[in-house]
C-alpha cells in the first residue's frame, strides 16, 4: 500500500519536520524484523514503532519472568507469563495502529530460520543474548544478503559513553563478541557486521550455581548476569537508532552525502 500521497498522522509531524517528509514515507514502506524481545530488542523495537516503520516482524520464544522487570520493557507485574512477542505486538498497535506487526513465537534455530528471514525484511535486528541462535541467524543473514544489525553484550556494563557502533571485527573488551567472531571465521562468514557494542572493560563471570542461571523455554540455562535498567536501554535505542540510519542512508540527518 503506498503512502506517498497520504497525510503524514500528526503523532509522526515533529518526526517528520526532523528527517523530512521523503525519509518517513521510507520509514512507513520499511520492514524491519527483531529477533530477541529482551531488555536491548524491547527498547529497540519501541524506537522503531515511534519512527513509523511500517513493517515489523517481532521474535522470541520466551514468556515474562519475574527476573525480567529490572530492565525489560514488556516486563510488568501484571505480564509475568506472558508471551514476550506478543505483548510486544499489541505495544507496537498501540504505538502506531498502522503497523503491520506480525508476533512469531520462534526459537532461533536452524530449522527456523526461513520463518524469520521470509520477505525478506530490510533489515534484521539481532538482539538474541544466547550464543548458539545468535550464530545461526548472522551466518544465515549474512548468506542470504539481509542487512543484520547485531547487540553484543550489554550486562556487567555501566558506562553509556562506552556504547559504540561499528563492525564486529572491530568490537573489544566483549566475551560475546570474541566468541561470535570466531565461529563466524569458522564457518569462512565475514566478521564485518555491523554491531552495538561497549568498550567498557568487563570483569570474567563465574559459572552460575543451578539455581543462579536463567531457564528459557528453549535452549541451554544460561548464567544470569547482572545488569542495569539504564544500559540495556540504552544498547536497545542504539541499535534502533543504527537501524533508522541504515533504512534512510543519506537521508538521516547529520549524513554526509
Amino acid at each position: 500500500m503506498s503512502h506517498d500521497h497520504e497525510p503524514i498522522p500528526e503523532q509522526f509531524s515533529r518526526l517528520a519536520a526532523m528527517i523530512g517528509p521523503e525519509a518517513f514515507r521510507i520509514l512507513q514502506r520499511s520492514f524491519v524484523a527483531v529477533a530477541g524481545l529482551g531488555a536491548v530488542g524491547s527498547y529497540a523495537v519501541e524506537a522503531l514503532a515511534r519512527a513509523g516503520v511500517g513493517r515489523l516482524r517481532l521474535i522470541d520464544c520466551d514468556v515474562v519472568r519475574p527476573s525480567n522487570i529490572n530492565r525489560q520493557l514488556y516486563a510488568l507485574n501484571s505480564t509475568v507469563g506472558q508471551s514476550k512477542c506478543r505483548l510486544a505486538a499489541q505495544r507496537v498497535l498501540d504505538i502506531n495502529p498502522a503497523c503491520r506487526v506480525e508476533a512469531r513465537e520462534l526459537f532461533v534455530h536452524t530449522d527456523t530460520l526461513d520463518r524469520v528471514l521470509d520477505g525478506p525484511p530490510d533489515l534484521v535486528i539481532d538482539a538474541i543474548d544466547s550464543l548458539n541462535p545468535k550464530v545461526h541467524l548472522l551466518i544465515e543473514a549474512v548468506k542470504r544478503n539481509v542487512p543484520v544489525l547485531s547487540a553484543m553484550g550489554a550486562a556487567l556494563r555501566t558506562d553509556p559513553a562506552a556504547v559504540r557502533v561499528g563492525p564486529l571485527a572491530a568490537v573489544t573488551h566483549c566475551p560475546l563478541a570474541a566468541k561470535v567472531r570466531k565461529r563466524l571465521r569458522q564457518r569462512g562468514v565475514p566478521t564485518d557486521v555491523p554491531c552495538i557494542y561497549s568498550t567498557e572493560p568487563v570483569d570474567p563471570i563465574p559459572l552460575a550455581q543451578p539455581e543462579e542461571q536463567e531457564h528459557h523455554a528453549q535452549g541451554r540455562p544460561r548464567p544470569a548476569l547482572p545488569s542495569l535498567p539504564t544500559l540495556t536501554g540504552i544498547f536497545g535505542l542504539t541499535a534502533a537508532n543504527a537501524a533508522l540510519r541504515m533504512l534512510l542512508g543519506e537521508r538521516f540527518p547529520g549524513t554526509a552525502p
